[in-house]
């Protein structure tokens, strides 16, 4: 594959990364504003005069949104004509490009017109999924290559649905993050893991909810992870892109709770809140290239099975014993 593509592919990846991020310091730094009412231009102006801070960010975000978007529409036609034959290409071009589309398209409405807060709280999560088509379409580049085996993977049936089920449930947790962050609710509980003073109580309005819930969530995706992490150090040893990419996620998964705890602890600290949404950006990205893998499996399974049973007929039939007739 043209090294230019890769390369492509890994900046543009990058960008969409960016784009969460940028998402995410938008929201902490409540910077939404900053260019009033006016999009795509800042006040009206093509170039502002009244320069702020939350200007700065907004505007920024909106730049690197804008340039990222042209380069995703690139790679989306890019591979579409180099690797048009493999399956998965062409889904993720169209899913890459249109989802990012629609998360433009939700933060100028909510710039002009104002939106609720849980419908903002879908905004990172449909970035999430335009960043993770991206990168799965990244590593389809290299896997053209075979710089790694990922083709033949054999995965078992609960492997396949615990892998289904964990992924939609981390688009849950996402967007309970997300509102958490769009309703102001990060310190309603200034204690962690418990809301207030370490009591069992349970919450007394909808933020301290928002905010719990959001906790109870993530604490059983980091048990659910755990779980499935144990399954495959113990059952797929053989199968290294299951072994370690479990491995990565549950270290991604702790890192997230930690910093997420911590930005309870640090009142809001904004390093720390950015890598709480950058682990989880990366740890959705793992989760949907387990998808991919698994959509994999079950159809070398369904062809192993359409080619092995003809053989299997075919042998009862040699075997069959001859048939003699009695007169």
């Amino acid at each position: 594959m043209q090294r230019s593509l890769k390369w492509f592919a890994v900046l543009t990846t990058i960008g969409m990364l960016l784009i969460l991020l940028g998402g995410a310091l938008v929201t902490k730094t409540e910077s939404g504003m900053g260019c009033g009412n006016s999009w795509p231009l800042c006040n009206g102006e093509f170039v502002p005069t009244n320069i702020t801070p939350e200007l700065v960010i907004e505007l920024a975000h909106r730049l690197v949104s804008g340039s990222v978007g042209i380069m995703v529409l690139i790679l989306s036609v890019w591979t579409w004509r180099k690797m048009g034959h493999i399956r998965e290409t062409k889904f993720l071009s169209l899913t890459s490009f249109i989802f990012l589309v629609l998360q433009a398209l939700i933060g100028a409405a909510a710039v002009v017109w104002g939106q609720s807060d849980f419908v903002l709280a879908l905004h990172f999560g449909i970035s999430l999924i335009s960043f993770a088509a991206v990168l799965l379409l990244t590593l389809l580049i290299f896997e053209v290559d075979k710089k790694f085996q990922a083709e033949k993977l054999i995965i078992d049936k609960r492997m396949r649905s615990h892998i289904i089920g964990v992924s939609l449930y981390s688009y849950a947790v996402v967007y309970t993050g997300a509102l958490v962050r769009h309703v102001n609710a990060s310190l309603v509980c200034r204690d962690w893991p418990l809301c207030i003073n370490g009591s069992f109580t349970l919450p007394e309005n909808m933020y301290e909810w928002v905010q719990m819930g959001h906790r109870a969530a993530a604490g059983l995706i980091f048990i659910w992870i755990g779980y499935i992490t144990f399954l495959a150090m113990k059952h797929y040893r053989d199968q290294k892109v299951i072994y370690w990419g479990w491995i990565i996620s549950f270290i991604l998964v702790s890192l997230q709770v930690a910093a997420g705890a911590l930005v309870v602890v640090t009142r809001l600290n904004l390093y720390i809140a950015l890598a709480h949404a950058f682990f989880i950006s990366c740890l959705f990205g793992v989760l949907s290239y387990f998808i991919l893998l698994s959509s994999r499996s079950r159809k070398n399974a369904l062809a192993s099975h359409k080619t092995e049973q003809p053989e299997h007929e075919e042998k009862q039939e040699t075997a069959a014993p001859p048939v003699t007739t009695i007169t």
